[in-house]
């Protein structure tokens, strides 16, 4: 391909490394993914400097009691509309402190990056249990919901018996697994696997089917890491195991997004 330049002299360039290079580009771009855990409707939460990095696109996902949506007071309403204007996206699961009548009964299912959530609004969805959402190329495995260990002092006040999953969800979640040949990149719950809860000491007695099916996971399932909530600590344990409670981390690290998206060389 040919240009004449403004002096008449007549240049020649190769068309098909511009382009290349505009590909290259735009590889560069890539969605930052950030995990924390259990909120409790805290405001201050979001002070982290971490959330500065974050723009349009973005996603944060909480690992359960996200806690925003619990009396429908005039305080909440007031902290929902400080997170509507936050530039980045939010996604939670359910834990075992939310108010399940407000967050199934008031807010309308939508299609989320190939998954079932719940639109709280235009950037902030409840990711609902056993649904697989695709983000930035990357598949996300999430299943809310658990046993309240304080459940006697709450119930007939602010307990519901949806936040432990049905055997429903839990059939609908190996449907989707399935579907996805058993293999996904992240998994994010709250509750985490009975094995791990006797390793970290924590709600040892309880075991309830979605203990039973999480296990079957870890057994059957591939996945690059596990982020999980409700333990009220920040823990890494190996190989795969996260408990998060007020570390914001990234599913992984800029070198690894990097050479991911990095285009391969041309021949």
């Amino acid at each position: 391909m040919k240009i004449i330049k403004r002096s008449g002299s007549e240049v020649t360039f190769d068309i098909s490394k511009i382009m290349a290079a505009v590909a290259k580009a735009n590889k560069e771009v890539f969605l930052l993914v950030y995990i924390t855990g259990d909120m409790h409707g805290d405001l201050s939460r979001f002070k982290n400097p971490i959330f500065k990095k974050l723009k349009a696109g973005d996603v944060l996902i909480v690992c359960g009691d996200f806690g925003f949506i619990w009396d429908g007071s005039r305080q909440e309403k007031q902290n929902l509309k400080k997170l509507r204007e936050m530039p980045f996206t939010i996604a939670f699961v359910d834990g075992c402190h939310e108010n399940f009548d407000i967050l199934e009964q008031s807010f309308r299912t939508v299609r989320w990056r190939g998954g079932r959530a719940h639109l709280i609004a235009p950037n902030i969805f409840h990711m609902m249990r056993g649904e697989i959402f695709t983000i930035d190329d990357r598949t996300f495995f999430a299943f809310g919901g658990g046993h309240s260990q304080d459940f006697e002092f709450r119930q007939g006040r602010n307990w519901w018996q949806r936040e432990q999953p049905t055997h429903a969800e839990i059939r609908r979640a190996i449907h989707n697994l399935n579907e996805h040949n058993a293999q996904v990149d992240y998994i994010i719950t709250h509750e985490p696997p009975a094995s791990l809860k006797d390793c970290l000491g924590v709600d040892v007695q309880q075991r309830l089917e979605i203990h039973t099916f999480f296990e079957d996971i870890i057994k059957q399932c591939q996945y690059r890491k596990w982020f999980f909530g409700k333990c009220h600590m920040d823990r890494f344990i190996p190989m795969k195991f996260y408990a998060m409670f007020e570390d914001v981390l990234p599913v992984e690290s800029e070198n690894r997004r990097r050479s991911r998206k990095q285009a391969p060389p041309e021949e």
